[in-house]
């Protein structure tokens, strides 16, 4: 890490310098780190923006989606030009990989269990965001020994076709920016090893009512991913394209 910022970070990121929690060596972190972004959508819009100004030195995004006019409501960062502009996204753990956080912004159970599995197995930590309607959640995972993880909470996903998407239920637009924000302000966090993240606690949070209510998180013993079982040693031992089950 070099703390060698030149006359422009300096200037650029000053508001961070000046705070007893980041100095110039906790902005030489930031700089030196490496998030990957898992969703480019609601969720991914106020992440990478906010991750880009606070100085992320390395933001890779991936999505498999392609965007589409009706998006564009909570979508921030597209616009009418992009609407059918597929994002390819690679193989996850050549991606988790490379990368020092990953910030789960995706809208499916396959990609949430999938990015689980491959963060915890990896020990890559990971700010996970779920929204619908005027609803979202958001925790944060460490991917340590002896902490929780996804599956810790949700052993298996809901059978396909239970559970509404935004395309079917809807989504309240700014209700994405609240969650990323969480997530992107978790991202910076681990960064710079400051405070407490969310890690054993999942916050749910009410736009209707606008409240927040927390939730502990436990290690499950048996979790086949973080737990004695050791069941799943790798992605390959998941079928992701149903249940996400062994």
């Amino acid at each position: 890490m070099s703390l060698n910022l030149d006359p422009e970070q300096l200037d650029r990121y000053s508001r961070h310098i000046i705070m007893d929690g980041v100095g110039p060596e906790g902005q030489a972190e930031l700089l030196d780190t490496r998030v990957l972004c898992l969703g480019a959508g609601g969720l991914g819009a106020p992440v990478v923006q906010y991750l880009a100004a606070a100085g992320i030195g390395t933001l890779g995004i991936a999505d498999d989606d392609a965007v589409e006019r009706s998006n564009l409501q909570r979508q921030v960062i597209h616009a009418d030009a992009d609407v059918g502009v597929p994002v390819t996204a690679e193989n996850v753990e050549s991606l988790v990989a490379d990368y020092d956080i990953v910030v789960d912004c995706s809208d499916n159970f396959e990609t949430r269990y999938l990015v689980n599995d491959a963060c915890t197995l990896a020990g890559v930590p990971f700010a996970h965001g779920a929204i619908l309607r005027f609803e979202g959640q958001v925790t944060t995972f460490e991917a340590k020994e002896g902490g929780p993880c996804y599956r810790c909470l949700f052993p298996e996903a809901p059978e396909p076709g239970t559970v509404p998407g935004c395309a079917e239920a809807g989504v309240l637009g700014v209700l994405p920016g609240v969650v990323g924000t969480i997530q992107a302000t978790e991202a910076v966090k681990l960064a710079l090893d400051y405070g407490e993240s969310l890690d054993g606690r999942f916050v749910f949070y009410d736009a209707g009512d606008m409240t927040f209510e927390e939730v502990p998180v436990e290690p499950r013993p048996d979790c086949p991913v973080c737990g004695d079982g050791d069941t799943i040693d790798s992605v390959d031992d998941v079928e992701y394209a149903s249940t996400c089950a062994i």
